[in-house]
């Protein structure tokens, strides 16, 4: 990271420049995965794009390159070991390392409690948390050898311990208030090697995920009212976040949970 002394010459222009840096995005062929994944690619990051259906990976690739950035995509289901040992290792034999994971892969699926099946649970639990925990296992070793890393982890505000609660999403809340416990016990474990290990929560944001919301007067009609932006949120504005999150000028920044909702949690 810079000096004050060093980015005043400089103008700053280093300032979240990810050059030679390798980040692999779980999630990454829509919505904020997709996001994520062409921010840090024009932050200079070589991005790895995965996910569970290769040719939609692919054509974010293609967005990557046509913009003048490195990438590969790789096909990746995150409750499949075999799939996360694979991801890893194409990694490392294409780019010679990994310095950035973001665990961003995740479903979101509304149903009532007392409806709620065993295998609805375990679905959620296992790509929204299991895999968070497979896949920070999975690079960690890298990482530890190079005495760098940054991990970070897309929970939600549905996260609980927060005063406010999500009706229909109690698989769901488990998970990413899992997510933020597996975060801050991680970062301690792990600051020792200089791998940083934090959590973004986003709110309502605009994405294929949140299609129910939109096409739902009455939903969208309580999430604005809940919302002082009076606005869906842009995966954009999510993905800034994990750029800087995966930049130097995070260096002194783990164990921690930061919100982007438009003030939902604030009212």
């Amino acid at each position: 990271m810079l000096s004050v002394q060093e980015g005043l010459q400089a103008g700053y222009s280093n300032m979240f420049n990810l050059n030679e840096k390798v980040a692999i995005v779980t999630g990454a062929r829509r919505g904020m995965g997709r996001t994520h994944a062409l921010l840090l690619a024009q932050a200079e990051a070589k991005v790895v794009v995965s996910d569970i259906d290769l040719k939609e990976c692919e054509q974010v690739v293609a967005e990557i390159k046509k913009a003048g950035g490195e990438a590969i995509a790789v096909k990746c289901d995150v409750t499949n070991k075999k799939d996360i040992d694979n991801m890893v290792a194409k990694t490392v034999e294409q780019f010679g390392k990994i310095d950035i994971l973001v665990n961003n892969a995740g479903i979101c699926q509304f149903k009532p409690f007392i409806d709620l099946t065993d295998d609805d649970w375990d679905k959620t639990i296992d790509i929204n948390l299991r895999g968070y925990y497979w896949c920070a296992k999975a690079v960690v070793p890298e990482m530890i050898k190079q005495k760098y890393g940054r991990i970070i982890n897309i929970a939600s505000i549905a996260a609980g311990q927060v005063g406010v609660g999500f009706q229909g999403l109690t698989h769901y809340c488990a998970s990413k208030g899992g997510i933020v416990a597996f975060t801050e016990a991680l970062a301690l474990e792990l600051a020792p090697y200089n791998i940083t290990v934090n959590a973004i929560a986003p709110g309502v944001i605009d994405t294929p995920m949140a299609a129910s919301i939109k096409t739902d007067p009455k939903a969208y009609e309580a999430s604005m009212a809940r919302i002082p932006l009076k606005r869906m949120g842009k995966p954009e504005e999510v993905s800034g976040l994990v750029v800087f999150l995966a930049s130097d000028e995070s260096s002194y920044i783990t164990g921690d949970f930061i919100v982007a909702d438009g003030g939902y949690l604030s009212t």
